[in-house]
């Protein structure tokens, strides 16, 4: 099995299936048809200039044939290409992005789901594009391992957190960097920005969650309620409360205003590798190395339900955007879909030859990037 700095090559090559999200075909209406505006062009320009000439039946029945048809044919494409991709099969590899060097630690999907951002073992996050692999640019401010990557909800800027002791913050568009925060006394393993974009919270292996203003850096709060390195954290939808997980076996939920703790969660019995907040901010999934994910209440712990799918060691789980799903990730080289109220109607993902370390749905809820030690970031259909 893998171990943390495994660097094995790349797995074979996987089918890649071209995507045309949905979102962006319109389908062709008589309004919209050339062939319908010239003939009601034509119609009223007859009409003006010579308004005593009769139009035959024939000529206004064929001009709204072909309007007609031209309006059909369009609805027709966009029916058959959003069909086929509503049935393409789950877990079909869409793309396969291969532009790193090392083992991938960490993807993200941009807001507007057209973009990825992938940090590595390399050193690098690399920004691409989602249908085709493209890369937009290479982001090389960090001088060591990029453990995990974020967007800004507005999806101009992204935050790196670096085994280099900092985070930084930089222009998704041009690498142009903004804040480089270095508060953090060892390696920083998670960053996440707050949903209203003015804040960034960063674990480290200092054993703190730090949260700080993302346009500054300035520090805003320390929070020091663990007693080993924290390894993932993230605000809950409304920005108030902040989930962090920990080598300590806990998860915890505190104040993000003032570092007050709420509950803290002790179901698992090994290190806490991943934290999310569902959607609707009233549970939370967190991920351990004791092979299981747990799903709980965030508001005080109660209801705990196990999954035990995986075979090892669990590093990733997330929520999708719908409420109703889980993706986990796990050092069985596996990502699993399964039902996020009881672990029910699960699929197992087998695309990737080593370590599944981070997983992110798509904003649409379709489709999954999955970032793994085999130095790539795979798309996916997840459902």
């Amino acid at each position: 099995m893998a171990s943390e700095q495994h660097k094995s090559s790349s797995g074979t090559s996987l089918s890649q299936l071209p995507t045309i999200p949905a979102e962006e075909i319109t389908p062709l209406s008589s309004e919209d048809s050339p062939l319908a505006g010239q003939e009601s062009t034509k119609l009223s320009e007859q009409s003006s200039v010579l308004p005593a000439k009769r139009i035959s039946r024939r000529t206004v029945i064929n001009g709204a044939a072909r309007a007609t048809t031209v309006a059909l044919v369009g609805a027709g494409t966009f029916w058959l290409t959003t069909h086929l991709l509503q049935s393409t099969p789950q877990g079909t590899c869409l793309l396969t992005y291969r532009g790193h060097s090392d083992g991938v630690r960490s993807a993200r999907w941009s807001p507007d789901g057209q973009r990825i951002a992938s940090g590595s073992t390399d050193g690098t996050v690399q920004v691409w594009n989602v249908n085709d692999g493209g890369r937009i640019l290479a982001y090389r401010g960090h001088s060591d391992i990029v453990y995990s990557v974020a967007w800004s909800p507005d999806g101009k800027r992204i935050a790196s957190a670096s085994s280099d002791d900092t985070v930084q913050v930089w222009d998704a568009s041009n690498g142009k960097q903004s804040v480089t925060y270095t508060g953090h006394s060892d390696d920083v393993n998670s960053a996440n920005w707050s949903p209203d974009g003015k804040r960034i919270a960063s674990g480290s292996e200092d054993n703190t969650v730090q949260v700080w203003d993302a346009s500054s850096g300035q520090l805003l709060l320390t929070y020091n309620g663990h007693d080993n390195a924290v390894n993932s954290v993230r605000w809950s939808p409304d920005g108030q409360y902040i989930a962090s997980g920990s080598d300590d076996h806990t998860a915890q939920v505190w104040n993000a205003n003032n570092g007050k703790p709420l509950i803290t969660y002790q179901g698992h019995i090994q290190e806490v590798k991943s934290v999310d907040w569902s959607p609707d901010g009233k549970r939370i999934a967190s991920g351990s190395w004791d092979n299981t994910v747990q799903v709980w209440n965030a508001s005080d712990g109660s209801m705990p339900f196990t999954y035990r799918g995986h075979t090892y060691y669990v590093v990733c789980a997330s929520w999708s955007p719908d409420n109703s799903r889980i993706v986990s990730g796990s050092w069985d080289t596996t990502a699993r879909v399964w039902n996020a109220r009881d672990g029910s109607q699960p699929f197992t993902y087998q695309g990737h030859k080593d370590v599944v370390v981070s997983l992110a749905w798509s904003p649409d809820g379709k489709r999954v990037a999955s970032a793994s030690y085999d130095h790539t970031v795979q798309v996916w259909q997840a459902v």
